[in-house]
């Protein structure tokens, strides 16, 4: 363990936040550069000896959580990072992103605030990346055999990477027009800067993986004919059909899918543009949904100059503090959050619903109707009397993802199966219905968390490794990869 006594002399302290006045200003991620450094070997020993550590299984991927902690807080930093990377490819990625079940499941916070696992392990691999110590992984030897994998989101790098480190020759195809997926065109700049994308990339084309960006297969290559041309296939595409809203006005000029508005925002920091198409600038805009995807267009919307900025969602506000009757330890609370985005302005409205949108001669959205809504009988119903109007000349719909795309003939090519959800189906080995086709992250699973698409990718890779081998595959994989009861 660490500290032996850090959990009783040490307060939870996390990272410091640049000022709001400050950051709203640009895009640059939203935390002090360097802050964590000097407070984390303290934050890192207060991680207990506590036996059982329930923070392996909070998180999907088996983080050697207590190992690590341990390294750091004795500054041990090259060896934190080897035991950091032995289970997650992309640590700087989860550091910054995942909203760290590990943290519900800390045995500490049972009854005071957990260890701040999430900014120990970005510490380490950024302190890794800074003194070198982050070194591509070639293959000793080649296996012969090749393996396309459909998408570049954290799980098909991470299928990919452990293929390629496993010997096999791997090609990733990336429909954009550049690599990461929603890493890089769904999160905003604010939350990840894309340079952390930029060097692992890197790092993989120097350890043997192939890239070909803008190529969509299903439209722009049979994937039939990939399966031919492989010997494995892995399906890493994403659950990218976007739920909408079918209420009267939904046509209206300024209503825009989430994944409509928010690419556009990155693509003016990587300098395909000057301004975006589709700005917030000077309007009043409404984001419906009260998720992650809506918080980043309420940091998007705040940063491009929006007059107003609110955010609805259907469910009623959740509790500031875990419900043990309900939601006991050690499982992910729903709990009312402020993440970043929230911190810089902005109302939030719960408990409502959308009744129609309204506009102009011209056909631009103006005004959106909502009502409040009750629970009744296990459902909810309006409220009668509460029906208003708010201001809304751009609307994003943050309402989450409804399955796998079905419109670019990847599916129906493959004639894979899907399952009652609209997500590809498998086995407890990722493979499909078509032998040699395996999926992983969220076209099997559905609208996760990166922390799930990252262990699904390492652990389709392995059941891919044992395919083309014949033999039990050296890959390490996360444990419990494919139990939909931890799902959060």
């Amino acid at each position: 363990m660490a500290d032996p006594k850090g959990f009783l002399t040490t307060d939870r302290e996390v990272a410091q936040s640049r000022p709001v006045d400050e950051r709203v200003k640009d895009w640059n991620e939203v935390y002090v550069p360097g802050s964590l450094l000097p407070i984390i070997s303290k934050q890192a020993g207060r991680c207990m000896d506590c036996g059982i550590p329930f923070c392996h299984n909070g998180c999907p991927l088996g983080n050697l959580i207590p190992e690590w902690n341990d390294y750091a807080y004795r500054g041990d930093w090259t060896a934190a990072s080897e035991r950091l990377h032995a289970t997650n490819n992309f640590p700087e990625f989860t550091g910054r992103l995942c909203p760290a079940p590990c943290e519900s499941a800390c045995v500490l916070g049972i009854n005071q605030p957990p260890v701040t696992i999430k900014n120990v392990e970005v510490s380490i691999i950024d302190k890794a990346w800074e003194s070198g110590g982050v070194a591509p992984q070639p293959p000793e030897r080649l296996s012969g055999k090749t393996v396309a994998v459909i998408g570049s989101g954290p799980s098909g790098l991470a299928a990919a990477q452990q293929l390629t480190r496993a010997g096999h020759t791997v090609v990733v195809y990336e429909r954009a027009d550049r690599l990461g997926g929603l890493l890089r065109y769904g999160i905003p700049e604010f939350k990840m800067e894309k340079r952390h994308i930029n060097r692992r990339i890197e790092q993989m084309r120097a350890e043997g993986t192939k890239f070909r960006t803008g190529v969509e297969i299903g439209r722009d290559l049979d994937a039939k004919k990939l399966r031919k041309r492989y010997d494995a296939v892995v399906v890493a595409a994403g659950a990218t059909t976007a739920r909408d809203l079918p209420v009267p006005g939904r046509e209206l000029n300024g209503v825009h899918q989430a994944m409509e508005y928010l690419p556009l925002s990155n693509k003016v920091q990587e300098g395909d543009y000057v301004d975006s198409p589709l700005t917030a600038e000077g309007k009043h805009v409404v984001v419906i949904g009260g998720g992650d995807t809506g918080a980043d267009c309420v940091g998007t919307a705040h940063r491009q100059g929006a007059a107003s900025v609110t955010q609805l969602e259907i469910m009623p506000k959740p509790g500031e503090e875990r419900d043990q009757a309900r939601q006991p330890w050690p499982t992910f609370p729903m709990l009312y959050k402020v993440t970043s985005a929230h911190e810089e302005g902005g109302e939030r409205v719960y408990s409502v619903n959308t009744t129609h949108f309204e506009g102009d001669e011209d056909g631009n959205v103006q005004w959106l109707h909502l009502v409040e809504i009750e629970m009744v009988d296990g459902k909810l119903e309006p409220k009668p009397g509460t029906e208003r109007r708010i201001p809304a000349q751009l609307v994003t719909l943050a309402m989450g993802f409804t399955g796998v795309d079905r419109e670019n003939g990847l599916v129906e090519q493959f004639g894979v199966d899907l399952d009652a959800r609209g997500n590809i189906a498998r086995d407890d080995s990722y493979a499909t219905n078509v032998p040699g086709v395996y999926v992983a992250g969220d076209a099997g699973r559905g609208q996760s968390l990166i922390v799930w698409a990252i262990a699904e990718g390492r652990s389709a890779a392995k059941a891919v490794d044992r395919h083309l081998t014949g033999t039990a595959s050296t890959l390490h994989a996360p444990i419990h990869p494919t139990d939909r009861s931890l799902t959060v």
